[in-house]
């Protein structure tokens, strides 16, 4: 209830100034572990409430952002904020959308109640780093951890939204270094999930051990052009350092360079990516996006064309559309525009296809944010996995350079796998992709 009063004295505040505007209230409780040799490192618990206020009055938009709630504190907020506003240059597209919508998550889905005490936790946390780190050859587990995270996100506007979002993301993960004689790896695994119940501490320990053992007398492989799978995760990660390319945020400013290519033909016709918020088994379900607009799933690219650009109502209102719903703000930023949860529809290629002959499997990419241009689509990355044969890894492969142009290789697609996996975050759900003629360095 003081929640409702703080905004209606915000927003009532507003009115009276003769602007519009939208208040984001976040919430959050969070507990952190770490262990190092057999103690904990790290035992962090917080909570934290942040107010994020934006006001439109005379077409110009200002921002501001609280963490205290008395009285004055509120009145400051919107004081600050239509100040800032009286310095921006008039914006004719961004406003506060005309929606009175109420819209509310389920608890029971996204934020099930569970009795854990926080001594289950630290189990789990030193039973973790202590069973890992006594393990065959490991010399250490340098980093690891146990998250139990809750977010609440509530959204209200002048013109009557009430937006309410409350979920729990429970997280564990470990990487271990590995050695024998002069040689050594590290790699690591993670899970999430939204119950502390449902996280596996053996699976954990045992495939992140796996993946040291396996990656251990890695070598590099010659030079040359491969096909190329790469795993749940390295997938995830190469699509999403490529995501601007379905931004309208940077279509507006003119660095998108798929900008003028919606309706066109982007890529092997066999390709199917949309974004699903509305899929509750991942991590990035979303009902409502960041103005406060109902969300829905939004195909990007259907048989290889590009079906849409993703919008906030500012860059919808500059390209003459509506909002897809994918604004992103918080409460200390301005509005941007960003992916929810993405989803590349199965292919038709069952699995003894799609890894039959000689390929390598790429399970760790480095460079992702230094070696890619997401405007040209050029990447170098450095890279390690298998180099496989019909679907057995023949030996470890690192010290590789795996090198190309992202918008290129979605023309290069020979398989598709017919089964999807999400990566261990739960952020995305691809299957397996097989692309031909990549460029290797060894």
């Amino acid at each position: 209830m003081a929640l409702q009063q703080n905004a209606n004295q915000i927003l009532d505040l507003v009115k009276a100034a003769g602007a519009s505007g939208d208040l984001i209230i976040d919430q959050g409780q969070s507990l952190s572990l770490k262990a190092r040799e057999g103690a904990l490192e790290e035992y962090k618990v917080s909570s934290s409430q942040i107010l994020g206020l934006r006001v439109i009055k005379d077409g110009k938009v200002g921002t501001a952002y609280s963490e205290a709630t008395d009285t004055e504190a509120l009145k400051s907020l919107v004081e600050q904020a239509l100040l800032n506003a009286s310095f921006a240059a008039v914006d004719a597209h961004e406003s506060i959308l005309a929606n009175a919508a109420v819209l509310h998550t389920d608890d029971e889905v996204l934020c099930p109640h569970e009795d854990v005490g926080i001594d289950a936790q630290i189990d789990f946390a030193l039973a973790m780093e202590r069973n890992l780190a006594a393990k065959n050859k490991v010399k250490n587990v340098p980093y690891n951890g146990v998250q139990d995270n809750t977010g609440e996100r509530h959204i209200f506007s002048s013109a009557g939204l009430s937006a309410y979002s409350k979920s729990r993301m429970c997280a564990a993960y470990a990487y271990a270094l590995v050695e024998d004689g002069d040689k050594n790896a590290m790699d690591g695994v993670g899970q999430a999930a939204r119950l502390f119940g449902e996280l596996d501490l053996t699976q954990i320990v045992t495939r992140t051990h796996e993946n040291c053992l396996g990656l251990l007398e890695g070598t590099p492989v010659a030079s040359g052009h491969y096909d190329v799978i790469f795993d749940e995760e390295t997938q995830v990660q190469l699509f999403h350092t490529f995501a601007m390319m379905f931004s309208g945020k940077s279509a507006k400013d003119g660095v998108n360079p798929m900008r003028e290519k919606v309706g066109q033909l982007i890529a092997d016709r066999r390709l199917n990516i949309i974004d699903k918020p509305l899929n509750s088994a991942g991590f990035g379900y979303a009902l409502f996006d960041s103005e406060g607009a109902a969300t829905q799933s939004t195909p990007l690219i259907v048989d290889g064309n590009l079906a849409s650009l993703i919008h906030n109502s500012a860059t919808a209102s500059f390209f003459d559309l509506v909002t897809t719903g994918h604004a992103t703000r918080g409460p200390k930023s301005t509005m941007g525009v960003g992916l929810h949860q993405l989803e590349i529809g199965k292919g038709e290629d069952l699995a003894q296809d799609l890894l039959g002959g000689e390929y390598l499997l790429l399970t760790d990419l480095t460079g992702l944010h230094s070696g890619a241009n997401a405007i040209s689509g050029n990447f170098s990355f450095g890279a390690s996995g298998y180099l496989c044969q019909n679907g057995e890894r023949v030996r470890a492969v690192r010290g590789i350079t795996v090198a190309g142009n992202f918008y290129d290789m979605l023309g290069k697609i020979s398989m598709i796998g017919d089964q999807q996996y999400w990566n261990w975050e739960r952020s995305a759900l691809m299957p397996h992709i097989r692309f031909a003629d990549i460029a290797i360095s060894g």
